[in-house]
């Protein structure tokens, strides 16, 4: 199995874990907890910040030495928009599930940013479409990099079946800003109807012998997570069962500039010229 492909365990409680010591990099954290209805999870950020995202389900979340009361809504992923909470470094968290609750916990260090916890409530959500035909997917921007944090980007991202995301492959692994940032990256992956699969591929360029560093291809089911240390990651849904991720970055610096795989930039235009024949 690909060292890049995380298994979720079965059953209930801290199901998946990603540390900066586990996936050998720096920046990214990930978690993520099964409860049920009554079960609660806490912990300490220390010198991280934290999002805690309510995949589905409902709790009661308090951070920071502030009650926040029962947040959630959609009983799936694929239901509506997500409710969340920032948590800042150097403070404490509690959730109580008051249901079936599936908590995805993304972590970054720190940076003594100074920002109060909050409440990122649906209606605080932007969404948007990327993409045109088969290339077509939904964006809901979690924690962007227009909204306070000291290192982390949180997003969701529903793929319908049959379609591609993250395409044509983008990368952002050089610290070469204004042109790209580098950001470590985690996809949590669930299905719709959960038996299904996608395929997941993290490859690097080719060197002058046609020789890639890294080119991993990896058959994603329900709850895996997956990591991308470097180089291009595109996702492909299969028919019939739609893909949903919820993505964690960071890194240096907190913005996401990327850049296309030359030889499939072609696709994008192809996509505007097909868009301005149809305006």
């Amino acid at each position: 199995m690909s060292k890049l492909l995380v298994k979720a365990k079965k059953g209930y409680g801290r199901v998946a874990h990603v540390t900066p010591e586990s996936a050998g990099w720096t920046y990214v954290g990930f978690d993520l907890h099964r409860l049920r209805a009554g079960d609660a999870v806490s912990a300490e950020t220390d010198g991280r910040e934290a999002c805690l995202v309510l995949v589905s389900g409902r709790g009661k979340v308090h951070a920071a030495e502030k009650d926040f009361g029962v947040l959630g809504q959609r009983m799936s992923p694929f239901e509506g928009k997500p409710w969340s909470v920032y948590v800042p470094q150097g403070s404490r968290w509690s959730v109580t599930a008051e249901t079936d609750l599936e908590l995805a916990v993304c972590s970054a260090p720190g940076r003594g940013g100074g920002l109060p916890a909050r409440v990122i409530a649906p209606d605080d959500l932007g969404q948007e479409v990327r993409g045109a035909g088969t290339n077509t997917r939904y964006v809901t921007n979690i924690l962007p990099e227009s909204e306070p944090a000291d290192s982390l980007l949180v997003v969701e991202v529903i793929t319908p079946g049959g379609h591609t995301s993250s395409y044509p492959p983008h990368k952002h692994d050089q610290d070469n800003l204004p042109a790209e940032s580098y950001l470590e990256e985690t996809y949590y992956h669930r299905l719709n109807p959960p038996q299904g699969f996608a395929f997941q591929r993290v490859y690097t360029d080719a060197d002058s012998g046609g020789r890639r560093e890294l080119d991993e291809v990896m058959a994603v089911e329900d709850g895996d997570v997956t990591l991308v240390p470097r180089g291009y990651h595109p996702c492909a849904a299969c028919h019939g069962y739609d893909l949903y991720y919820l993505n964690v970055m960071a890194g240096p610096r907190r913005t996401w500039k990327f850049h296309n795989a030359p030889e499939h930039e072609w696709l994008l235009t192809a996509a505007k010229q097909a868009s301005d024949r149809h305006a």
